[in-house]
């Protein structure tokens, strides 16, 4: 007795792929065991019935993209004078405690630049 035919229009024709770390693939597995489907039906059903809880990222504005670069420019130059300080206090041109008051300064100035970084988001 042959097969029924399927409509074209129900076909399986199509591949996904994608890729997870192996912890998700390890809780992937056991869900996949516990429904006792086989891995493509369980995928359909999980994506198809609406099971799947999907976590969009906020888009970010140019506006807050730019203000992300120019924190990155800050944080740059910060460093670049944390450098500079520190091999000029090994050169013997400033002293110990010159370097100290500038590099609290520095790291509060960086803190800040953290905390509005962390506050765009």
């Amino acid at each position: 007795m042959p097969r029924p035919t399927i409509p074209e229009s129900e076909r399986l024709t199509e591949r996904v792929a994608f890729r997870i770390t192996a912890a998700t693939k390890t809780e992937y597995e056991k869900r996949l065991a516990a429904s006792g489907l086989k891995q493509s039906e369980f995928f359909r059903d999980c994506v198809m019935t609406d099971r799947t809880e999907i976590i969009v990222a906020p888009q970010m504005t140019a506006d807050m993209r730019e203000s992300l670069r120019l924190l990155k420019n800050i944080a740059n130059n910060c460093n670049q004078m944390a450098h500079a300080l520190n091999t000029a206090m090994l050169a013997g041109l400033i002293g110990p405690a010159l370097t100290e008051r500038v590099l609290n300064q520095l790291s509060l100035l960086l803190e800040e630049a953290k905390k509005i970084q962390a506050n765009s988001r």
